[in-house]
């Protein structure tokens, strides 16, 4: 009966030790997931090289084969609860999400290969370099590039007909960032 029991504790310590494995992501991955652009989306474990090389490393589910995703395969991914939307192969992070969305430029694809059978070609990605800030337009599908020297022509093409929204986009001058809260303000208009 004691063999019994001592063969009964090993199992159970070995269902144990698998299960907590597969909530275990893979060293330098994080959990996330993509959508491609066909809309379907895939979970799994993602691994961020977005900076540096326009594209992220896929492990779907708790276990398969990893895939590298340029930006220009995908609309969107989730990476750790962070938000990124996918234009002309670059990576956005998602700041304010509505009508119009405010993002910061991750990445630049301008310089990344793509090959169209054997032909090599270059993306030519959008304009602005990481870190710099955008407002993208759900409906008119246009991402405006927003920056100290502009703010303030692009805040009034944005906002039009909602004055809190531009009077708070006036704090925006000297630090584009605040202009987040002018669009969530905009996007609220209606509530």
């Amino acid at each position: 009966m004691k063999k019994f029991t001592f063969i009964a504790a090993i199992f159970l310590m070995m269902i144990s030790l698998q299960a907590k494995s597969q909530d275990t992501a893979p060293k330098g991955f994080v959990k996330g997931s993509i959508t491609l652009n066909d809309n379907s989306e895939v979970a799994g474990y993602i691994k961020d090289d977005i900076r540096s090389k326009a594209s992220v490393v896929m492990i779907p589910g708790t276990a398969g084969k990893k895939t590298t995703y340029d930006g220009d395969k995908l609309s969107s991914v989730t990476i750790d609860g962070i938000k990124y939307i996918c234009m002309k192969g670059d990576f956005f992070k998602l700041l304010c999400d509505g009508e119009l969305c405010f993002l910061q430029k991750s990445s630049d694809a301008s310089s990344k290969p793509v090959y169209v059978g054997t032909e090599t070609m270059f993306l030519n990605g959008t304009e602005g370099r990481p870190g710099d800030y955008f407002i993208f337009n759900k409906n008119l599908q246009q991402l405006k590039l927003v920056n100290s020297k502009n703010v303030a022509a692009v805040s009034a093409q944005s906002f039009a007909n909602c004055e809190a929204a531009i009077s708070k986009s006036k704090e925006a001058a000297n630090d584009v960032a605040i202009l987040k809260d002018a669009v969530a303000i905009y996007n609220n208009r209606n509530k």
